[in-house]
């Protein structure tokens, strides 16, 4: 029932979704997120991918009355307002978890990033799990996922091919976008 509603919904706003999820454990980053729009199609598009994702979203939207129906949907409350360590718990639940795929929007935010954060990138190294590359190109209307990205501990070498993946991909908002590069590469 939940892949007919995505199918429809993703129908009526005419989106296309292109690519195959593997089988197994991963994060799967979300990317560009510049608008509210993004989470009910990256839902509808991991629906038609027989994906079952969980996603981190800010603490906000699991308020009453939607909190039950965001953990339902696999949301995971997350707080931005204070540091708790999430990179270890996430790699926890990897290894508490029988197949787990983490759905990060590494901009964390939908107005602009001035660089991706790293906990995507911490996780999976952690985890030793791969990344795969989620997008929504509202350019040409298709959500979907790359090839997974096996991550070598060489921050920018690993960032390079992120770039390369998603410098063609243009979000609702492309000037909220942020630049495709981690702090660690900033500070070098």
């Amino acid at each position: 029932m939940l892949k007919t509603m995505a199918r429809l919904f993703l129908r009526i706003i005419r989106w296309d979704v292109a690519g195959e999820v593997p089988a197994g454990s991963y994060v799967m980053i979300a990317a560009p997120h510049t608008s509210n729009w993004d989470l009910p199609i990256m839902l509808a598009v991991a629906a038609m991918l027989g994906a079952r994702i969980s996603w981190m979203g800010k603490e906000q939207i699991f308020r009453w009355p939607f909190g039950e129906l965001m953990r339902r949907l696999g949301g995971v409350p997350v707080r931005r307002d204070r540091s708790h360590n999430m990179v270890d718990q996430m790699i926890d639940l990897f290894g508490r978890s029988g197949q787990l795929i983490l759905t990060v929007p590494p901009e964390g935010t939908r107005g602009r990033a001035e660089h991706w954060r790293s906990g995507f990138y911490y996780i999976a190294l952690g985890a030793g799990v791969p990344v795969i590359p989620g997008y929504l190109d509202y350019s040409s209307r298709i959500g979907g996922v790359g090839a997974p990205i096996e991550l070598s501990g060489d921050v920018t070498a690993d960032m390079d091919a992120f770039r390369a993946f998603y410098t063609p991909i243009a979000g609702k908002r492309p000037e909220k976008q942020g630049r495709i590069e981690l702090r660690e590469e900033i500070d070098r």
